[in-house]
């Protein structure tokens, strides 16, 4: 899947009851099209630099609620940033470089990724995720 447009984001935002405004519109600008993976504070540098009145809570409220409609998928950063944001919601896995910190998607199958019934038990697995 290729990363949404700021359009898409609308549109989706707008299905799920939220307003659209400047600073929700800036941060769908400053995802779209972006497959590098960025960490929440790369996204309010963006943002801020065009915006500077814009808050870092709205930046992260809007991160948060586009992950809870599907926008966004949270990956884990092996550093201590701890989450990067990914427009490719779609199930596939990533690899990260401990000298660079870049975080690239990873499209293969890697055979049976699941709990066995015990382990599971009780819980309901919403996604599966490997990073390399």
């Amino acid at each position: 899947m290729a990363p949404r447009s700021v359009e898409a984001f609308v549109e989706l935002f707008r299905r799920e009851g939220f307003k659209i405004t400047p600073q929700r519109r800036a941060v769908f600008e400053a995802v779209a099209g972006d497959d590098s993976h960025p960490t929440a504070e790369q996204i309010y540098g963006r943002i801020v630099a065009v915006m500077p009145n814009v808050s870092r809570t709205t930046v992260y409220n809007t991160l948060r609620d586009m992950v809870a409609v599907g926008a966004l998928a949270e990956v884990e950063d092996l550093t201590a940033e701890g989450t990067r944001y990914d427009t490719n919601t779609e199930q596939h896995h990533h690899l990260f470089c401990m000298g660079c910190h870049s975080l690239i998607d990873i499209h293969r199958k890697y055979g049976k990724l699941e709990l066995s019934v015990d382990e599971a038990a009780g819980y309901r697995i919403v996604r599966r995720q490997v990073t390399f």
